[in-house]
C-alpha cells in the first residue's frame, strides 16, 4: 500500500536590485549605492517521525516559499525569504513529475527523522547598480530584476512505515480486523491469502489517529522467501507496534503463533523484540470460546497476556484499541528522547554545477550559448532596456563570452540565444 499525492513547489522569487546613488550634504555626485536584493527562500521537505499520513497535502494546489526583498539605499541588502519547511513522514520517497506527469528522477528516500532534502530552489537576488560600476561607466542607471524562483512538480508516496502492524498466518481474520477498527475496506473472504499487498486504515482516538497496516499472511519458509514472505516481512520491519492475530477457532494456535515468531527471527532478530499483542480472535465462535481459558493460561505461561476480540462483531476491539495507543504513546515518546540525542541529519542539498564555466555551439543559424552562471545573469537582465543591454555586452566580454562566440564564427548581424533570450548581435 503506498500512499501518494502531486504537488507543486515553488521557491521564493529574488528580490530585485536597487537603482540608487549616494546623496549626502556637500557631495554633489555620489557614486552609485544600490544594493542586491534578497534570495529567495528554498523549498525543503523535512522527515517528521510524529507524522503518519500525507493527508495534509492532499488537494493542495502549489507550496511556495518567501520571495527576497528588493536592495536598498547606501548599498544594503534585501532580506532573504524565509525557506518553506514541508515536514512528511519518514518513509516518504520523492521524485520529479515530467510534463506528461510520470514520476521521472528520484529525488530523495527520507528513510531518518530529521532527514531533509531542498526540493525548489529560491531565486537569486538581482544586483544593484554598484555592481555595474566600471571605470568606463561610473553612474549606471542599470540593476538586475530578482531571479524567478525555480518551481517543481512532485510526487510524494509513502513507503508503507505503519504505526501498527497486523500479523498472523493467513485466514487468522486481520483484513476483518481492520474493517471492524477503521474506514478501511480490505478485501475479505473465507479462504486464505486474500491479503496479497498491505492495506492501510487510519484508526481515529479521539483527536488523534495512528495507522494500521493489514500485513499479508504468512507461512513457515517465509524469511527465505516462501509465498509472499520477503515482502512481508520487509513491511513488518517498518512498523512500530506489532499486533499478533491468532485464529482462536483453529486447531493449534500456539503453534501458529510460534511460525510467525521463527519467521521475523529468521529475517531479523530485532523483529522478534518489537514490541507485540497478542489477541485470540474468532471468539464469538463456540469452538474458539470453548479452548479460550485454556490458551489463555498456555500464554499466561509464556509471560504473555492476550486479548480475547471478535474482529466480525466487534466484541473486545475497543479494548485493543485503547492497548494499542497506550503502548504508541510510549514509544513515540522513547523515539522523540532518542532522536533529540542525536544529531540532526542536515538537509541534502544537491551540488551546484561549476558556475564559471560555458560553451558555446551552432544551433542553425544562431549561436547558443550554454552555462549557468551565463544563463543566470541574462534571465535577470531586462533585456529590452537599451542600458542593460550595454551592461550585458561588458559582461560577456569580461568573462570571456564574445571572445569564444567570435572564435566560434559570430560576425556582427548573427544571432545569439542564452537560455531562453536571443537577440541580433552588434559590435
Amino acid at each position: 500500500m503506498i500512499d501518494q499525492v502531486l504537488i507543486e513547489a515553488a521557491g521564493g522569487d529574488g528580490g530585485n536590485g536597487a537603482v540608487s546613488f549616494h546623496r549626502e550634504k556637500f557631495v554633489q555626485e555620489g557614486g552609485p549605492d544600490g544594493g542586491r536584493g534578497g534570495r529567495g527562500g528554498h523549498v525543503v521537505l523535512l522527515a517528521n517521525g510524529q507524522i503518519n499520513t500525507l493527508r495534509r497535502y492532499r488537494g493542495a494546489a502549489t507550496f511556495s516559499a518567501q520571495a527576497g526583498q528588493p536592495g536598498g539605499i547606501n548599498k544594503r541588502r534585501g532580506r532573504d525569504g524565509e525557506d518553506l519547511v514541508l515536514e512528511v513522514p519518514v518513509g516518504t520517497l520523492a521524485c520529479s513529475v515530467d510534463a506528461q506527469g510520470e514520476a521521472s528522477e528520484q529525488i530523495a528516500d527520507l528513510t531518518e527523522d530529521g532527514q531533509g532534502v531542498l526540493v525548489a530552489r529560491g531565486g537569486r537576488g538581482g544586483h544593484g547598480n554598484t555592481f555595474f560600476r566600471s571605470s568606463t561607466n561610473r553612474a549606471p542607471r542599470v540593476a538586475q530584476r530578482g531571479q524567478p524562483g525555480r518551481q517543481r512538480r512532485l510526487q510524494l508516496e509513502l513507503r508503507l512505515i505503519a504505526d501498527v502492524g497486523l500479523v498472523g498466518l493467513p485466514n487468522a481474520g486481520k483484513s476483518t480486523l481492520l474493517r471492524q477498527l477503521s474506514a478501511a475496506r480490505p478485501r475479505v473472504a473465507d479462504y486464505p491469502f486474500t491479503t496479497l499487498e498491505p492495506h492501510l486504515g487510519v484508526v481515529q482516538v479521539g483527536w488523534e489517529e495512528f495507522v494500521v497496516a493489514d500485513l499479508p499472511g504468512l507461512i513457515e519458509g517465509a524469511a527465505s522467501g516462501a509465498g509472499l514472505g520477503h515482502d512481508f516481512l520487509r513491511h513488518v520491519s517498518r512498523t512500530r507496534l506489532l499486533v499478533h492475530v491468532l485464529d482462536g477457532a483453529a486447531p493449534d494456535p500456539l503453534a501458529a503463533l510460534d511460525t510467525i515468531n521463527a519467521a521475523l527471527a529468521a529475517y531479523d532478530l530485532a523483529l522478534v523484540a518489537r514490541p507485540q499483542i497478542v489477541v485470540v480472535n474468532k471468539i464469538d465462535l463456540g469452538e474458539a470460546r470453548a479452548g479460550a481459558s485454556e490458551l489463555r493460561r498456555a500464554l499466561a505461561s509464556r509471560g504473555i497476556e492476550p486479548l480475547a476480540i471478535s474482529a466480525e462483531s466487534g466484541e473486545g476491539t475497543e479494548e485493543l484499541v485503547e492497548r494499542s495507543w497506550q503502548e504508541l504513546q510510549d514509544l513515540r515518546r522513547e523515539e522523540a528522547a532518542r532522536a533529540a540525542e542525536r544529531p540532526r541529519s542536515p538537509v541534502v542539498i544537491a551540488p551546484k554545477p561549476d558556475r564559471r564555466r560555458f560553451a558555446v555551439e551552432r544551433e542553425g543559424a544562431a549561436y547558443r550559448v550554454r552555462g549557468d552562471q551565463v544563463e543566470t545573469f541574462i534571465e535577470m537582465m531586462a533585456m529590452d532596456d537599451e542600458a542593460a543591454m550595454e551592461e550585458v555586452y561588458r559582461w560577456l566580454e569580461r568573462r570571456g563570452v564574445t571572445g569564444a562566440l567570435r572564435r566560434a564564427g559570430l560576425r556582427e548581424g548573427g544571432r545569439v540565444r542564452i537560455g531562453a533570450a536571443q537577440w541580433t548581435w552588434e559590435a
